[in-house]
């Protein structure tokens, strides 16, 4: 009989309490992948978890942005979810969800919210085939969750945060309709918020980033945000406010996105944004943090206001191209600007939760 491998991960026992664990490396069921992980990224959503804020997942194995290596094709695994063929040994970039393709939301062509999704996700490790979240050695790619290979050339360290902080802001901006021409008023400069300066940028519209970090601000303006409010000059939402109408002609911005993660932003967002303007919320994940809002100026502003969480899951092979295309134009290389080991998933925890870095990623190192 042939000895599987062992893998550690780490599980989210309660919040801010992360056990690792090890377990024994499953071969892959019919339709499923295999593989080691080469990077996984601290993304937002991993520290609203980590508090004990999502509204669906208190504990279980914990990661989900992340870069894979093929170990193994589970039976009738040829190709990626783009026709690409795929065997052991290459990269690929697997999204965090799954579509069931069978759900009142798949059925309506909306995978992104497939009730389903989280079915395979940050589930108690003791449960096979144990390694459901990136925050690993291992990870199973499970039936019906898109994944796609990774383009020769790329680097690898930037490949890693296709599957969540792009992809979500290319379909976001996609879904609120940013345009050539249109001024963006962006809130926060973290891995969202620099990713759509990116794809704002590209897409001819003129950038506006509210950040008080001064590492975050310095980002923003190496990925060539056109403006600048550090909201500890302009310390009140009347002087934020002021200053993006003084950028904008008198008018204020046509699109403002909400990346901050913090609900007053959300308040503060209608007062950045022209009358008829669109309002992007992505940032406020966890319900029951709530913030005072006037629906009125809502109204008399005449405002589009949309939500979005996670993507379509094709728009993963749209983040790798765009990658492969501006991956030299942006600082791509600084946006994971702390790395380490995937025994100190804690203090990468920390860090990221403090503000004190920008994007922290987690190298495993298979045990022999």
């Amino acid at each position: 009989m042939t000895t599987r491998p062992t893998g550690k991960l780490a599980y989210l026992s309660e919040p801010e309490r992360v056990e690792m664990r090890e377990y024994e490396v499953p071969e892959p069921d019919p339709g499923a992948v295999l593989t080691e992980v080469e990077q996984a990224n601290v993304c937002g959503s991993e520290l609203h978890i980590w508090r004990g804020h999502h509204p669906e997942v208190k504990e279980g194995v914990l990661g989900h942005e992340v870069l894979c290596r093929v170990s193994e094709l589970g039976a009738g695994v040829e190709t990626d979810y783009a026709g690409e063929p795929i065997a052991a040994g290459d990269l690929i970039a697997p999204a965090y969800y799954v579509t069931c393709q069978r759900c009142h939301s798949c059925q309506r062509g909306q995978f992104n919210l497939c009730q389903n999704a989280y079915e395979n996700w940050s589930k108690p490790p003791e449960e096979p085939p144990h390694f459901h979240g990136t925050f690993a050695t291992h990870y199973v790619v499970h039936p019906d969750q898109y994944f796609y290979k990774v383009p020769e050339g790329l680097d690898p360290s930037i490949a890693a945060g296709a599957n969540c902080a792009l992809s979500q802001m290319l379909y976001g901006l996609d879904e609120i309709g940013v345009e050539y021409g249109d001024t963006v008023v962006v809130q926060g400069a973290g891995g969202l918020g620099l990713n759509t300066v990116a794809i704002a940028q590209e897409r001819g519209a003129e950038t506006i980033v509210i950040e008080g970090i001064d590492g975050r601000i310095d980002r923003a303006r190496a990925f060539g945000a056109d403006h600048v409010i550090d909201f500890r000059e302009y310390d009140t939402v009347e002087a934020r406010a002021e200053r993006v109408r003084e950028l904008t002609g008198g008018v204020g911005a046509d699109v403002g996105v909400e990346v901050a993660g913090v609900p007053d932003a959300f308040a503060e967002g209608i007062d950045l944004v022209r009358d008829g303007g669109r309002y992007l919320e992505v940032g406020n994940v966890s319900p029951g943090q709530t913030t005072e809002f006037d629906p009125g100026s809502l109204t008399r502003a005449a405002l589009t206001i949309e939500a979005v969480v996670r993507y379509q899951p094709w728009y993963l092979k749209r983040a790798l191209r765009f990658l492969e295309r501006n991956a030299e134009k942006y600082p791509y290389e600084d946006l994971v600007d702390a790395r380490f080991d995937l025994e100190d998933v804690d203090e990468a925890l920390a860090e990221s939760d403090s503000r004190g870095v920008t994007r922290a990623a987690l190298r495993p190192t298979t045990p022999e």
